[in-house]
């Protein structure tokens, strides 16, 4: 039977705005005081921060960066020499003797434990799952048409079949294009709009300059029409402040009746089946 041994392990992340709880994990320390084993791994690279955090001071973190990584390889070293006073040490009280609580960026989490027979193995599984998974699930960001395919597809089950199409709308000054519109009585628009952005300020851009445009279009227009904007969230869940807001800015824009989260989605698909059906029950 192969011996186990107890390990604990600290996260460093990387608080951007304490406020809002934006951050995103850095980095893994990993201890194993029956084996002598006290490891860092770092985000060597910073190109996933500067795409959610363009604001980073680069030069700045990289620093700090390497001073934390040499300091914990010290504190390794320091340790295989006096293993016998490590005993009762963990990763945590490593950590803090190499970058101590304060008010900066970087911060250590809590302490977390487990037992392992493979040291190594599982320092590799801590930072798939802590630090470099999410940069996977943040590689690919949903389109406007990924927001748009949950509506397709429940309006589909239902066995409803609306005549979307596209809708010119054309104002004194500007004009836009709804790919996906209908005229029940007036005309309905249904505009999937993804929020699955890389930063808070992408996020509420994306908002504004759809708040401008219909701004600049509305101005002449003489036609009645209801938009409905339908919202994805972004993935990384720091963004959700960000969210919020560019929802908020969405509500005020011209033309706009609702806006829909995803949550919603059955409601919305609902609404649009009774008016869908009361539509075809009134042209028969």
């Amino acid at each position: 039977m192969t011996t186990k041994n107890a390990y604990s392990y600290t996260v460093l992340r990387y608080v951007h705005d304490v406020v809002s709880g934006e951050a995103m994990n850095v980095g893994v320390v990993m201890h194993v005081a029956a084996e002598g084993f006290l490891k860092i791994h770092t985000r060597k690279t910073i190109g996933r921060l500067k795409q959610v955090f363009p604001d980073l001071d680069r030069e700045a973190f990289v620093m700090t960066m390497r001073a934390v990584d040499r300091g914990i390889s010290a504190a390794a070293k320091n340790m295989r020499k006096e293993p016998l006073f490590d005993s009762k040490s963990d990763a945590l009280s490593h950590a803090l003797n190499v970058l101590p609580r304060d008010d900066s960026a970087l911060q250590w989490s809590f302490v977390g434990k487990g037992l392992t027979n493979d040291p190594q193995k599982t320092f590799d599984q801590l930072y798939e799952r802590f630090v470099s998974h999410y940069d996977q699930k943040l590689d690919r960001r949903r389109t406007d048409e990924d927001v748009w395919r949950p509506v397709k597809e429940k309006l589909s089950e239902r066995g409803v079949v609306v005549p979307f199409g596209p809708k010119k709308v054309i104002g004194r000054q500007d004009q836009i294009e709804f790919k996906k519109a209908w005229k029940n009585g007036c005309w309905h628009a249904y505009e999937p709009v993804s929020l699955d952005l890389a930063d808070a300020e992408g996020i509420k851009d994306k908002a504004r300059r759809w708040r401008g445009h219909l701004s600049a279009v509305a101005d002449g227009v003489k036609e009645d029409i209801e938009l409905h904007f339908i919202l994805g969230r972004p993935q990384n869940r720091s963004l959700m402040k960000a969210y919020e807001s560019a929802k908020e800015i969405l509500r005020g824009a011209d033309f706009a009746s609702e806006v829909v989260d995803e949550d919603q989605l059955d409601r919305l698909v609902s609404s649009i089946e009774d008016e869908y059906r009361s539509h075809t029950q009134a042209s028969d």
